[in-house]
């Protein structure tokens, strides 16, 4: 009878100990598989932002980029006017259709901050456009040129820097602690630089109608 309890018993002790490693090893590779599993969503979460942030970095590059070359089409087309040059009108409007289609795609993304001045910019670059058009039909063209370049060249180019800035602050590129105010600033001038130059072209269309 001792003999069998203590072979029992020897028996029971391998099984429980067979057992119990069994369940050690079934709890550690669960373990193991939930790290796995958490480290691969992190990455995939990683790897989202980063297209996430990519796609952001694309769009805003486009945006500025079309600003620019919306400006510069504009202000070319008034310099070769002024030299008694033709002037392709389609150069300009391929500008135009440019920028809108960026600006389009950009108002689901910009933060309000960004839009703000991305929305002004717009508006700008929309007056300069009248600028151009409007430049064969002014009574003065001497001074309907000067009042352009100086459009093109001050205000609106200032404009198209702080989309710039704003831009790169937005994405952390340009940190600067003093860049709300100076936003807020430049867009108020840009307003007042805008609305004098629009009420300008208004007044001149009417003495012409």
């Amino acid at each position: 009878m001792n003999t069998l309890a203590v072979a029992l018993i020897g028996v029971g002790g391998t099984l429980g100990g067979t057992l119990g490693g069994a369940v050690l090893s079934q709890r550690a590779g669960r373990a193991q598989a939930a790290e796995q599993n958490q480290r691969a969503d992190r990455e995939r979460e990683e790897e989202r932002a980063e297209r996430a942030l990519q796609a952001k970095r694309d769009l805003y590059a486009h945006l500025n980029t079309t600003a620019r070359a919306y400006r510069v089409a504009a202000r070319d087309a008034v310099e070769a006017a002024e030299r008694g040059e033709s002037v392709d009108a389609a150069l300009l409007d391929t500008a135009k259709e440019a920028w809108a289609e960026q600006y389009s795609q950009a108002q689901m993304a910009l933060t309000n901050e960004v839009l703000h001045v991305a929305s002004a910019v717009n508006r700008s670059l929309g007056v300069g456009y009248s600028v151009v058009k409007q430049l064969p039909s002014s009574p003065q063209l001497d001074e309907a040129y000067q009042r352009a370049k100086r459009w093109f060249s001050g205000p609106l180019s200032d404009g198209v820097y702080l989309l710039r800035v704003a831009l790169r602050h937005d994405l952390g590129v340009e940190i600067d602690p003093h860049f709300e105010q100076a936003r807020l600033q430049m867009l108020a001038a840009l307003g007042s630089a805008r609305d004098s130059l629009a009420h300008a072209l208004a007044a001149e269309r009417a003495r012409s109608a």
